[in-house]
């Protein structure tokens, strides 16, 4: 029994000496490799590393060679990759309500989307953990403005161009239906080829987008109004942190989420910095009259009210951020 006893201490004894496996989590974005994105993604997977004791390793598939978000989240579902950088108009697809600060002509300002995000954000967050997804914070695109070929400042304008709508974007597809346009829904990694084979002329996209995508190398005009306001996340399934202990849950969690701030707020710079950047390559910028802009304005809002009947995103999620819109906009 002694016998036993020992060799039993020593076994326990080499079991406890072997560190534990590491956990590989595989993430794909369509962000191409070698941009600050990029970056600082890898900068947060070697702190990650490094503060594990290498049991937590983060292996990035960026520039799309996963698919498009749509292939992407498949593969997330069945296990192939841990999670992905991807918009709010997919994730929308996991939890409808992830895309409700993209509704057009929501936001007037920036200081407006920081003063709901402030008192919002985790109400969102919140509700994509209860569909089994894990987010460390909203990632800012910035505001989307119409790119075309020809100005564009009123709805007869945009009538007569060929319109890109994100594949799977409930809210912009149904946006443009209420102008009396039909959109053409493609993949993000398929609107350059669109734009230079002329199935499309016009998109939307934030300045640094654009240029970082190269569709500012296929448009003339900006039309100087934010449409809406474009942002994402990254999300890891919950399923695939299961196998980290606590302490290194604890240590991924503060490293992304401190990532996550620090590119929204270089974003931002980014896109002051690229309405410049597209200036100065000749792209013009043109604004629709107060009263066009009004006209816009009110049919959109009609298709939003369609939307909350058809309960297409939580009404009492929307009354909220009206709320707080009203509040700010009072002071």
């Amino acid at each position: 029994m002694l016998h036993t006893l020992l060799r039993t201490l020593l076994l326990c004894g080499l079991l406890a000496a072997v560190p534990a496996q590491a956990v590989t989590l595989k993430i794909a974005t369509l962000v191409p490799d070698g941009t600050s994105w990029m970056k600082a993604m890898r900068a947060a997977g070697a702190e990650i590393g490094q503060r594990t004791d290498g049991r937590v390793r983060l292996r990035f598939y960026p520039g799309g060679v996963m698919g498009n978000d749509k292939s992407v989240l498949r593969k997330i579902r069945v296990g192939q990759l841990a999670g992905g950088a991807l918009t709010a108009g997919e994730l929308s697809v996991l939890y409808p309500d992830f895309q409700i600060y993209s509704l057009p002509f929501l936001f007037r300002s920036l200081d407006e989307v920081d003063y709901v995000r402030k008192r919002m954000d985790q109400a969102i967050i919140d509700g994509l953990e209860k569909k089994g997804y894990v987010a460390f914070g909203l990632s800012e695109g910035g505001f989307v403005y119409l790119m075309s070929q020809t100005p564009i400042t009123s709805v007869s304008s945009l009538k007569q161009h060929k319109v890109w709508a994100p594949e799977g974007d409930p809210i912009s597809q149904t946006a443009f239906r209420a102008l009396g346009i039909s959109p053409i829904p493609l993949p993000l990694t398929d609107v350059l080829t669109g734009l230079q084979t002329g199935l499309i002329d016009t998109v939307g996209a934030s300045p640094v987008a654009a240029i970082a995508l190269q569709w500012h190398t296929r448009v003339k005009y900006l039309t100087d109004t934010p449409v809406l306001y474009m942002y994402g996340a990254l999300v890891l399934r919950e399923r695939a942190l299961k196998r980290l202990s606590s302490a290194d849950r604890q240590v991924l969690e503060e490293v992304m989420s401190r990532t996550v701030a620090e590119i929204s707020a270089q974003t931002r710079r980014d896109n002051r910095a690229a309405r410049q950047a597209l200036k100065n390559q000749g792209v013009r910028f043109v604004a629709p009259n107060r009263k066009e802009l009004e006209e816009w304005k009110r049919i959109v809002r009609r298709s939003t009210g369609r939307m909350l009947q058809q309960r297409s995103f939580s009404p009492d999620l929307y009354h909220r951020i009206e709320q707080l819109l009203e509040q700010y906009r009072r002071r």
